[in-house]
């Protein structure tokens, strides 16, 4: 077995019989360095760095205190270990050193045994300090690497709620993927607005991106035979469609109340499941809300899902072209559907037309 590399300890002193001192001291056990005043002391250093400094104080041109005040104040030298050894025996210069950050202060003349232990204790010290330093980066990769794994998690599980009450209704195939993209693209286009900046932060278009698959998640509670009626539905029948946004909202409601706290992409997915057939003018359902009372989640998703739903192809109607369908957007400003959100829909509907390009349904 390989035996480890010696420790390199850097001794500072502009006496030469001092460093032959320590030298014989610790030369057995370590490897010893010498630097006979502070500035070849710190050129060394720049160099390569020691694992331990033994620094004296009273040195001319730049004393001990200096050195080690260069020491401190760099981040690439400031950790290694510095030990005052001087002559200098008062309180207040022990004081001085310590304060500055030394590690220990030795009082020459020198005592081998203290010497040796001293430097063997905060070498292990050091070792100690390196070793946790250590355990903690990995640590934290590890809870970095597992933070992504339960948000991948999350997201596949929203998608597979999503798609599991979009498998109700066979029309709609990849919706959830193309509205779910939609709303990301339209809230960072509107973030952009300083009406927004402070309300569509990075983490809060996350928390849409993510909420947005479970919009149509009440499905899971209408009846086939009003979801899946290919004729136009009678008053009595629509009434009782208009309920999947309270058995989406209720849904999602009972999952929360499994939770110790609140999570952002639940309340959204709240809010889209239950408000997104709101209308800006308050002719919507489930209650009529009306401009800004509509949560702006819903209003966001009520732009993408309209969209969609107008270029593809259903049983009671045609596909419309991108065009028609983004001339509907406009047509519906300020009656469907936000003015703010279709001005800026406008800017970016190609954007919408090549996510449907991506996630078109099969012929």
């Amino acid at each position: 077995m390989a035996q480890s590399p010696k420790a390199t300890i850097l001794t500072v002193d502009d006496t030469l019989t001092n460093i032959e001192v320590v030298k014989g001291v610790l030369a057995q056990d370590y490897l010893v360095q010498a630097a006979l005043s502070g500035e070849m002391a710190l050129k060394i250093i720049g160099k390569r760095k020691p694992d331990l400094i033994l620094l004296d104080v009273m040195m001319p041109e730049m004393d001990g205190y200096e050195v080690c005040r260069r020491l401190k104040e760099d981040k690439t030298t400031r950790d290694i270990p510095v030990i005052f050894l001087t002559a200098k025996s008062q309180e207040e210069d022990e004081t001085k050193g310590l304060a500055m950050g030394a590690v220990d202060y030795i009082t020459k003349p020198i005592s081998p045994p203290i010497l040796k232990e001293r430097v063997k204790n905060h070498l292990l010290l050091k070792e100690s300090r390196e070793f946790l330093e250590k355990q903690n980066e990995i640590l934290e990769v590890r809870v970095k690497e597992r933070t992504k794994q339960l948000a991948e998690l999350q997201d596949v599980a929203m998608v597979a709620m999503g798609a599991l009450a979009e498998s109700r209704d066979p029309e709609t195939g990849n919706h959830i993927r193309r509205t779910q993209r939609y709303v990301e693209i339209l809230a960072i286009e509107m973030a952009k607005l300083e009406k927004f900046q402070d309300i569509l932060t990075p983490e809060i278009i996350t928390a849409l991106y993510k909420s947005a698959p479970l919009h149509d998640i009440g499905k899971v509670g209408v009846e086939d035979k009003i979801l899946l009626k290919p004729g136009k539905l009678t008053d009595e029948e629509f009434e009782l469609m208009k309920l999947h946004t309270v058995y989406g909202r209720d849904a999602i409601v009972a999952a929360e109340s499994s939770m110790d706290s609140a999570d952002n992409f639940l309340t959204f997915a709240k809010e889209i499941a239950y408000s997104h057939q709101e209308k800006w003018d308050g002719s919507g359902y489930p209650e009529g809300l009306a401009g800004e009372d509509i949560p702006l989640s819903a209003r966001l998703m009520a732009v993408a899902d309209v969209y969609d739903a107008l270029i593809c192809k259903r049983v009671y109607k045609p596909a419309f072209t991108h065009e028609n369908a983004v001339q509907m957007i406009i047509d519906g400003r300020g009656s469907h559907f936000d003015p703010d959100i279709v001005d800026c829909f406008v800017g970016i509907a190609e954007r919408f037309q090549q996510v449907a390009a991506i996630f078109a349904d099969e012929q």
